[in-house]
This record gives C-alpha cells, structure tokens and sequence, in this order.
C-alpha cells in the first residue's frame, strides 16, 4: 500500500512543470522512503505468537519450548534495546525458528483492551515475571526452564548463545504430547514461585531508611485497616506487574495503614501526608513523598493500573524537568 501511494505521488510529478521535476522527484521519494521506515513495526511480528495458549498448543506439537518475551512496547527503553540489539537481528532469527516457539508478552501503556491486559497479566503472575524486559523459557509441558529478568547491552551472539545453552534436549514429539493437562498445570503452579510484592516496606519509617540510601521518592499505598476490599485493591495494584515492574525501578514502596498507629509518630505522619481527610470505605490512595512527610503527589490506587502507571510517569516527568530549570 505505501509503495502505491508513492507511486500515485510521482505520476503527479511527471503531469507537472518539468522544469523542477528531478529535484521534486528527489524529495519524494526521500519522504517515501523515510514514511516506509518509520511504518515499519518496531518488532517483525511474522513469527511471534500473542497468544499463550496458541504458544502452548504449537510448543506441544512440535517439542519445542516458547521462548516468551515480557515487553512494555511504548514504555520501557530497555525492552527497546534489546529488540533492537538482538530480536530484530538475522542470527536470533536463523537460531530461533528451528528451536523455539516465539510468544510476545506486550505490556503497552495504551492501545489494549483491558480484557488483554488482564489476560497477559495472569501470564506474568503465573510465572513470577516482574521485570521489563524478561525473556523465559517454558516447556512444551507448562514448565519454567529458564528466567533472564533485564537486559544489560549483550550482542546478539552473546545473547543467543547464552540462551542455546539453555535449551533442553528434546524429546520425542509423542512424549510431549502425551502429558496431560494436569501435568501441565501442576508444572505452572511450581514455576510460579515468585514473591511478587517481596521489596514492599510495611512500615513508613522503614521506607524513608531505604530511600536516603537509595536516592529515590518514596510511594505510599495507603489503605484503611481491617477495610478487606481495600486491602483486595492494594494487594491486586502490588502484585500487577506492570505497575511492580514500574515501581520498583522509579521508587521505594510501601504498603501502609492511616489508623494502625494513630497514637505514633509514624501514624500521624501518614494522617498528615492524606492531608487530614479520612479514607473512604474501599478506598485506597497513592501518595508520593520524599521524606515521609511532605506529599508530593497523590491519586486513587482503585484506578486500573496503566492508568496509576501513567499518572506517575507524568509526576516523574515533570520532576524531571523541575531540576533543570
């Protein structure tokens, strides 16, 4: 479609003045060219699977693993890189299609629907993935062979050969086959053994500690006690892995009560970053502060969490540009 409509454009040109034909034709097709470029998806999509369960199926069919990438495609620079370093290279394809079965896992800030950013979501819980980019290798049977969380600049050979060396021997297609769907799903319980939420302070005091070594902002995720669906709602925030994923690169987080310490210095400081206002029924609230004390930003934690993610992402941003002033 974009090579026709450059053609149309020069046939224009040739019906014009002559006079300047070859330079216009020049600038055209320039601008056709880099229109061709910029079109192109950022990641060649004709050998990736989006779906995990059609993953599984083909992995089941043909004894090779999925080798499953966790990506924030319009967020996460690192997830960029190393599409660009070593996915979207001639040696990972040559090694890839005769090996692997390829799943991207896509995390996008905007341009899903929330029933697939749930569905992708519970593939990450499943097997403990809370890093941007992370590449896993599973079984044709449901199992975790293989977690690389991050990407640290390798070339494209480092890399593959890295991950070659992790490859089990493959069994025979009809061994693999006759798993059954229990096996499977027993397989994928024991790979999940993740922790998510693990780094989350209980305690303001503690999280005011960590972030002066630290260097980062503090984010409070504040929920009434003994309130059971507020606390449903931080825990669900917590354990989403895009917002952990974000989190834990931007900020130190703690998981805090106004009330369950009232009488203390640390309850009072809490009261005091809500601003005095008392916490709704199922209400939980985002705050953000660098010493414990002084709320730099807040918002609802019952919002989805793309949408928390994007808040934040604008108060990083505008940080950001506050120090340059």
């Amino acid at each position: 479609m974009l090579l026709t409509h450059a053609a149309v454009v020069v046939v224009e040109v040739f019906r014009g003045d002559s006079r300047n034909r070859s330079g216009r034709l020049a600038a055209i097709l320039s601008v056709a060219l880099t229109w061709a470029a910029f079109c192109q998806p950022a990641l060649a999509l004709e050998n990736w699977l989006t779906s995990y369960d059609e993953a599984m199926t083909k992995a089941q069919q043909s004894g090779r693993p999925v080798l499953t990438v966790f990506t924030g495609s319009d967020w996460c620079p690192h997830c960029k890189t190393l599409e660009n370093n070593v996915l979207d290279t001639n040696l990972f394809r040559a090694w890839a299609e005769p090996n692997v079965v390829l799943l991207m896992i896509d995390l996008p800030q905007e341009g899903i629907s929330q029933a697939v950013r749930s569905e992708r979501s519970q593939v990450c819980l499943k097997y403990g993935v809370r890093t941007f980019p992370s590449v896993l290798l599973i079984g044709p049977d449901g199992s975790k062979i293989a977690l690389q969380a991050g990407y640290t600049g390798q070339s494209a050979e480092n890399w593959v050969t890295g991950f070659a060396q992790k490859l089990p021997a493959r069994p025979a297609i009809e061994q693999v086959l006759g798993k059954t769907s229990e096996n499977a799903m027993k397989s994928g319980s024991q790979a999940s053994t993740g922790t998510p939420g693990a780094d989350v302070h209980e305690s303001l005091d503690r999280a005011v500690e960590t972030a002066r070594g630290a260097k980062r902002p503090i984010l409070l995720v504040v929920a009434r006690p003994g309130d059971n669906k507020a606390k449903s709602h931080s825990e669900s925030l917590i354990n989403d892995p895009e917002f952990e994923s974000f989190a834990r690169e931007n900020f130190v987080v703690a998981q805090v009560a106004p009330a369950a310490a009232s009488d203390t210095q640390t309850g009072q400081s809490i009261e005091n970053l809500l601003g005095g206002a008392e916490l709704p029924p199922e209400s939980v609230e985002i705050i953000v502060t660098d010493d414990g004390q002084t709320p730099l930003f807040s918002q609802s934690g019952t919002q989805p969490p793309a949408r928390i993610v994007s808040g934040l992402r604008r108060f990083l941003a505008a940080r950001q540009s506050a120090k340059f002033r």
